[in-house]
């Protein structure tokens, strides 16, 4: 299928304007992502509707935890990515072109059938996960457009790195998204994601201008992203350019893939980091990769009770009523917080 936002240049190369490498890539050859092709002077997408994982899985496996809190969301991915970082937890299929000599695997799905099953399975949204799912852009907004028709709500989980042009073009389809920002210093972006912060940075500012919900997550690796003062920076990012009702999850490090030289994130450097968060204004800050310390349970920010109450992805009891804590009515933000909403 012909890829979408892209444009022709001289000798029939052609550059692709979907993410913000723009790759600008050579007949018969493949942008960083390795699912987008130029096919003599037409860019192609390798991946449309070749789905390697569907899945069903809680809203807040995303971790979405202010966006229709205890639904079930409809997950799907394919193979790609357009970032390299070294502790992929998902490299086996995000990194499978790029380490396996361009190898494209997956079933083949129609945006119809992808609607269809969620519906049957009784899922609210559908959540574009597992890899990133800018690189599968156009099965992406067909199937949004579509879903969107339906009542059904659609998610981005993403590393944030697509250009202002694909997020105006999937805005009026696209609900939520959770954004990984992976640190706060263009060095760590550079040597361990190949990309560049600014970007992200630009990606979070525009989505909060479109309207699209988000929430952010940061996996803390010791040694690399947990400074304190990148991590002070990070959130008063956070609060002032996002807003202080941004939720932000904070996930524990598991050595994995080409970093397997970092030891597992203390669970104390988690806890300092989620003080850090509140100090700068953030009224919802998270654990994640953690079951069992209680940091997946939200708190009011302003009387400090319980209002959902989680046990790892699954929500035991929810006492947010009509946007507002039940027990001093400070207003909860988020979309679908209560079946009162």
């Amino acid at each position: 299928m012909e890829a979408y936002l892209y444009e022709s240049a001289e000798n029939q190369q052609v550059k692709c304007n979907l993410c913000n490498h723009r790759c600008v890539i050579k007949a018969g050859r493949r942008g960083i992502c390795n699912v987008r092709e130029n096919q003599e002077g037409t860019l192609k997408t390798l991946v449309y509707g070749r789905l390697i994982s569907q899945a069903v899985d809680p809203i807040e496996k995303k971790p979405l935890y202010h966006f229709y809190p205890g639904s079930l969301s409809y997950s799907v991915a394919t193979v790609g990515c357009n970032f390299r970082c070294r502790f992929c937890q998902n490299a086996d299929i995000a990194q499978m072109p790029f380490e396996q000599k361009g190898l494209i695997m997956g079933n083949y799905c129609t945006p119809e059938e992808v609607v269809n099953q969620t519906a049957r399975a009784g899922c609210q949204s559908i959540s574009y996960t597992y890899t990133e799912p800018t690189v599968y852009f156009e099965f992406a907004f067909e199937t949004a457009k579509l879903a969107s028709t339906k009542g059904i709500q659609n998610i981005f989980v993403t590393n944030g790195y697509m250009t202002a042009e694909a997020l105006h073009m999937i805005n009026p389809y696209l609900d939520a998204a959770n954004v990984d920002l992976k640190a706060f210093n263009e060095d760590f972006y550079k040597t361990y994601c190949g990309a560049k912060l600014k970007h992200v940075k630009e990606s979070l500012i525009l989505m909060k201008s479109l309207g699209i919900f988000i929430e952010v997550t940061t996996l803390l690796i010791p040694g690399l992203n947990d400074d304190k003062k990148e991590l002070e920076d990070l959130a008063a990012f956070l609060a002032n350019a996002l807003g202080s009702e941004t939720p932000w999850h904070i996930s524990r490090f598991h050595p994995t893939y080409k970093l397997t030289d970092r030891s597992h994130t203390p669970v104390a450097s988690l806890h300092a980091a989620r003080e850090i968060g509140i100090k700068a204004g953030l009224k919802y800050v998270y654990l994640g990769n953690v079951p069992g310390a209680g940091g997946e349970k939200t708190f009011c920010h302003q009387c400090k009770n319980i209002l959902i109450d989680r046990r790892g992805f699954h929500m035991r009891e929810n006492q947010i009523k009509n946007s507002q804590c039940t027990h001093c009515g400070a207003k909860i933000h988020g979309v679908g917080l209560s079946i009162d909403d």
